[in-house]
């Protein structure tokens, strides 16, 4: 019966050590252990022996990967014999070997759960006769972790020794079922098990291509943007040499007629205006001039240029401006072109931004 159980042990640590699908994450642990253990061994029968012994042994072995360990093992076991003719003890036996094993892992938590198999050789002692042999040993055992350094281990083993000489009359070979309970030391830190995952390398930024700004005038004022200082300036301003507004002339279809009512046009340019003195601000006084040309009497062009000159400034006061507005009306006073003439006439009817030096 033992022997059947014992055939059952290693067909099924032959088995075990099929190869399995291999995890998605690689397993880094690979340090060197010491493995101390004590021995149970049952004997099976056909050594005229105790049923029972008892023994000890150490192993020093590496892990290899998630799935395997190498191991070479010592071990020394001991039992004593019978006589069947007799109730009298027929001596001790002593067993003394060593195995190279190759385990097998099912996986690495906590509890895990493995196959071994070994070949040796060992020496066998009994009634003061020594036999050299051969030995296989195939199991399955499991450790248990108590923390990274120190782990509980049993497995349970079957025993094939095939000695060169006979120790006793009768056989050479033996089949004994070993149970060894012990603990596993690893050396140094333990490696973390899941690799870090590699951070996704960015791409390279694109490298803006290089303008020349002296080459660049954003708001067309004749002023680079290298040392434009008010880069939004209104279309059709006259600017100084740091490319901010000195004059700007409002002329042409910006006011319906006779009239001191602001057109589309108008309002559109004044907007332009606005926005520029809010994003850039500048703190000049303005003077808004209102000009008329020499139609009608001086007295009601006056009065026309003021009108007109005063709807500027409440339409920029109410974008927000901050600088200081003053309205001023010229009337026909102060001519740009001939009133002799219609192109003449419409040039002088106008109104003129004037950005005062403080």
């Amino acid at each position: 019966m033992l022997k059947k159980n014992l055939l059952t042990i290693a067909s099924l640590a032959g088995m075990g050590l099929l190869p399995l699908a291999q995890a998605a994450d690689p397993f880094l642990d690979n340090r060197w252990y010491i493995a101390p253990f004590g021995t149970y061994v049952n004997t099976g029968g056909d050594r005229n022996a105790d049923d029972a012994g008892w023994g000890a042994g150490m192993g020093v072995g590496k892990i290899i990967n998630e799935h395997f360990n190498v191991e070479l093992k010592g071990f020394y076991e001991e039992f004593g014999g019978f006589n069947k003719s007799s109730t009298q003890s027929a001596g001790n036996w002593g067993l003394a070997g060593g195995t190279a094993d190759v385990q097998y892992f099912f996986s690495r938590q906590k509890f895990a759960p493995y196959t071994v198999v070994g070949l040796g050789g060992m020496n066998t002692h009994f009634r003061g006769r020594n036999a050299a042999g051969f030995i296989a040993e195939a199991g399955v055992g499991f450790t248990y972790e108590i923390n990274d350094n120190f782990l509980l281990r049993s497995d349970v083993r079957y025993r094939y020794n095939n000695n060169l000489s006979h120790v006793q009359p009768g056989t050479d070979q033996f089949h004994d079922m070993t149970v060894n309970v012990g603990f596993v030391i690893p050396f140094g830190d333990k490696p973390t098990y899941m690799a870090q995952a590699e951070a996704p390398i960015a791409d390279a930024p694109i490298a803006a291509p290089v303008v020349d700004c002296s080459t660049l005038d954003s708001d067309a004022d004749g002023v680079n943007d290298c040392i434009d200082s008010c880069p939004r300036t209104p279309a059709g301003s006259t600017v100084d040499n740091a490319g901010c507004p000195v004059r700007l002339i409002l002329k042409g279809q910006h006011f319906n007629y006779d009239s001191a009512e602001l057109t589309l046009n108008a309002k559109e340019l004044l907007d332009g205006v606005a926005e520029s003195l809010i994003t850039y601000p500048q703190k000049n006084d303005i003077e808004v001039q209102g000009h008329t040309s020499s139609e009608g009497s001086n007295a009601y062009n006056m009065r026309l240029s003021e009108r007109r000159a005063a709807s500027v400034v409440d339409y920029l006061k109410a974008k927000g401006i901050s600088n200081k507005l003053t309205a001023t009306g010229y009337g026909e006073a102060r001519p740009i072109a001939d009133n002799g003439t219609e192109a003449g006439k419409s040039e002088n009817r106008r109104v003129e931004l004037i950005w005062i030096e403080n």
